[in-house]
């Protein structure tokens, strides 16, 4: 296997805690999760941890943090809104193809 970098071994923990924003996940689960040793998930949770995108909750367990969850809403947002565009858009497509 090629060695990884530092972002991508990061990458691999943040897709792992995907799915557990409620339940977290422990050091140990993240090591079964993404094959990496307990001291690179600990290195790899305090920097996300420093960046604002995860957080250790009071039992231990890991998760996503409000600011991780502000970048999913902001997200959400604007692709509710260009769904907003493209609807107006075929609403005047086919009101002007009655026409």
């Amino acid at each position: 296997m090629s060695k990884q970098t530092a972002l991508q071994k990061g990458l691999r923990v943040l897709k792992a805690l995907k799915g557990h924003t409620l339940t977290g996940l422990s050091n140990q689960q993240l090591v079964q999760a993404t094959d990496l040793n307990a001291s690179a998930i600990t290195r790899i949770m305090s920097v996300l941890i420093d960046e604002g995108l995860a957080e250790k909750r009071e039992d231990g367990r890991f998760a996503f943090s409000l600011g991780m969850l502000q970048i999913a809403q902001r997200h959400a947002l604007e692709i509710q809104r260009a769904q907003e565009k493209i609807d107006e858009i075929n609403r005047r497509v086919i009101a002007g193809a009655q026409g």
